[in-house]
């Protein structure tokens, strides 16, 4: 079994794990009621979708 002959440096192990990362999900603010939504969805809190109301609250 292939071992490594010298220790990976802290530096060199983080450099590699720079894209390890926590991604935040594209919000948009919702134009009828101005809460935080993601964008292409139901608005939570008013239930509309593009002016038009989806779901009733």
């Amino acid at each position: 079994m292939a071992v490594p002959f010298r220790r990976t440096s802290t530096t060199r192990k983080n450099k590699r794990r720079t894209h390890y990362k926590l991604k935040v999900p594209g919000m948009v603010k919702c134009p009828n009621c101005g809460e935080y939504k993601l964008s292409h969805r139901v608005c939570g809190e008013c239930g509309q979708y593009k002016g038009k109301e989806v779901v009733e609250k």
